[in-house]
C-alpha cells in the first residue's frame, strides 16, 4: 500500500530540494540545491524516458545523494515513475494543503504553474518537519489495495448499470421487474439478449421457455409455471415501433456490460482471495466477527504492515474519517462529521462495523444502545467503528487475533458502561454458571 510514514527523527543530508507541479502534458518544477539561494526551474514531459532522464541526470549531478521532492500526489503516474529511483525521496502533499497555503501568500486565487512550484517548494523547505515521506507498504498489500479498490469500483458500476437497466424497463418492458428478484441477474440478462421484448418472448414455445429456464438452473416447477403464466397473460406496455426497437437494444448493450462487469468481479475476487490467503496477517484480520471474504481483504489493506506507520489508534481514527471534528470559535463549540478523508477507507470501517452487529454481542449491545440514545443508523455504526479502530489497532500492534470473549471478559473487569444499562437491559446474565454478556431483561 503506498502511503506516507512517520517522520524519521534524524533526516539524511539533503543534496537538494525540489517541487514539481504535475499535469496531464508537462510537469513544471523547480529545484535549490542544499546551501544554494538561487533556485533552478523548467519542464519535465510526462513520459517514463523524459522522467529517467531527468533522474538520472540529478544521480550524476549530486552524486547519489538523497533529493527531497515535494509533490501534489500520494499515488499516480509521476509518483510511480519517480518511486523507482533511490535517491529521490517523496513528500507528497494533499491538493488541500498546498491550495490552502498558495491562497496564505495570493488570496486574490491567481495561479500559475511556475508559481504554484515555487510554493510547494516553499512548503517543502520551511515545514518540512509536518510532512511525511513517502513509504511505501509490501508489493503484495499495495496490489491488494489496487485490487480491493478497483473491485469497489467495479460494484459501484454494476450497480450503476443495474439501474439505467431498470429504468430502460420501466419504459418499455415493466414486467420483467416483477418477474424477477434482480434486473442485473445473469437469468434476467440471458432472457433479454435472446427476447429483448415481451411481444418476441410470448411468441416462443412453452416448451422453449421451460428449457431456457431450466438451462439457467431455474428448478422449481411451481416457479417456472407462475412465470409462463405470467409471460402469456402480459399486456406489452407500449406497440411503439421506435420505443420496442430503441430500447430493447439499450437493454441487450446494459446487459452486456452487466456481463463484462459480473466477469470481470470474479476475476478480482480470485486474485484478492489469493493475495489475502497468503499474507502474514490474514489470521489476525479474519479473526474480527463480521469480517468475511469482502472485508478480510480490505482490513487489511487499511492498516498495512508496517506497524510505526501509526503511533496510536486515534490517528488512524481521524485519517480514516470515523473520528468527527470539534471546531470552537470564541464561546461556541460543534462536532460535526468528517468531510475530507479517504472515502474507501471510511467505507471500509464502516461496513465492517455494520457487519460485526451481528457476530459480535457487545457491538450488538453498543450499537443498541446507541440508538436507545436517539442517535441514527449510519451515526451509532459510526460511533461502533471508532471503538473498533481502537482494538483491531492493538491486535494489529501486537500481531494478535481478536477474542470475543477475552474482550467481554475485558469489558466486565473494567466496570464498563455496556455492562449494565437500565435503558436497554444490556449487561452480564448468569447462563449456565457462567457470565454472558446479554441485552435480555431479568
Amino acid at each position: 500500500m503506498s502511503d506516507t510514514g512517520s517522520k524519521q527523527q534524524a533526516e539524511p543530508n539533503w543534496a537538494a530540494f525540489a517541487a514539481i507541479d504535475w499535469a496531464d502534458q508537462k510537469h513544471f518544477w523547480k529545484l535549490l540545491p542544499a546551501g544554494s539561494q538561487q533556485p533552478e526551474q523548467g519542464e519535465l514531459e510526462n513520459t517514463p524516458e523524459a522522467v529517467e532522464v531527468w533522474a538520472a541526470g540529478l544521480y550524476q549531478r549530486f552524486g547519489g545523494q538523497p533529493i527531497a521532492i515535494c509533490l501534489e500526489q500520494a499515488r499516480g503516474g509521476l509518483v510511480y515513475m519517480l518511486s523507482k529511483y533511490s535517491h529521490l525521496v517523496l513528500f507528497p502533499v494533499h491538493p488541500t494543503t498546498a491550495a490552502r497555503y498558495r491562497e496564505t501568500f495570493s488570496p486574490s486565487g491567481a495561479k500559475a504553474d511556475p508559481s504554484d512550484t515555487a510554493y510547494l517548494l516553499d512548503l517543502l523547505l520551511r515545514h518540512r518537519d509536518k510532512l511525511r515521506q513517502l513509504q511505501p507498504d509490501t508489493v503484495e498489500t499495495r496490489l491488494l489495495q489496487i485490487l480491493t479498490e478497483q473491485r469497489r469500483r467495479m460494484v459501484n458500476e454494476k450497480t450503476r448499470q443495474g439501474l439505467r437497466l431498470t429504468d430502460c424497463l420501466k419504459t418499455y418492458f415493466p414486467q420483467v421487474l416483477t418477474w424477477f428478484g434482480k434486473v442485473s441477474s445473469p437469468l434476467v440478462g440471458a432472457l433479454l439478449e435472446q427476447w429483448p421484448t415481451l411481444g418476441e418472448l410470448q411468441r416462443q414455445h412453452p416448451g422453449t421457455l421451460r428449457q431456457f429456464f431450466h438451462a439457467q438452473n431455474c428448478r422449481s416447477e411451481e416457479r417456472i409455471r407462475e412465470r409462463l403464466e405470467a409471460i402469456y397473460q402480459a399486456t406489452p406496455a407500449t406497440r411503439d415501433p421506435a420505443v420496442l426497437e430503441g430500447f430493447g437494444l439499450i437493454a441487450q448493450g446494459l446487459v452486456t456490460l452487466l456481463h463484462t462487469l459480473r466477469s470481470h468481479i470474479k476475476v478480482l475476487d480470485r486474485r484478492i482471495a489469493e493475495l489475502a490467503l497468503a499474507h502474514p496477517d490474514r489470521a489476525l484480520f479474519a479473526s474480527l466477527p463480521g469480517a468475511g471474504p469482502v472485508l478480510v481483504p480490505r482490513l487489511i489493506v487499511a492498516f498495512g504492515t508496517r506497524r510505526d506507520r501509526y503511533t496510536d489508534a486515534y490517528q488512524m481514527q481521524c485519517y480514516s474519517g470515523i473520528a468527527p471534528v470539534t471546531e470552537a470559535s470564541g464561546k461556541r463549540q460543534w462536532v460535526h462529521f468528517r468531510f475530507a478523508c479517504p472515502k474507501f477507507l471510511r467505507q471500509t470501517f464502516h461496513e465492517f462495523a455494520n457487519c460485526s452487529i451481528r457476530y459480535s454481542e457487545w457491538a450488538r449491545a453498543y450499537y443498541e444502545s446507541q440508538r436507545a440514545q436517539g442517535k441514527e443508523h449510519h451515526a451509532a455504526v459510526r460511533s461502533l467503528a471508532y471503538k473498533w479502530i481502537r482494538i483491531i489497532y492493538r491486535c494489529w500492534k501486537d500481531g494478535k487475533p481478536y477474542d470475543e470473549q477475552l474482550y467481554l471478559q475485558a469489558l466486565q473487569r473494567r466496570n464498563s458502561p455496556l455492562r449494565a444499562d437500565p435503558a436497554t437491559g444490556f449487561g452480564w446474565k448468569a447462563v449456565a454458571g457462567f457470565a454472558k454478556f446479554s441485552n435480555e431483561t431479568s
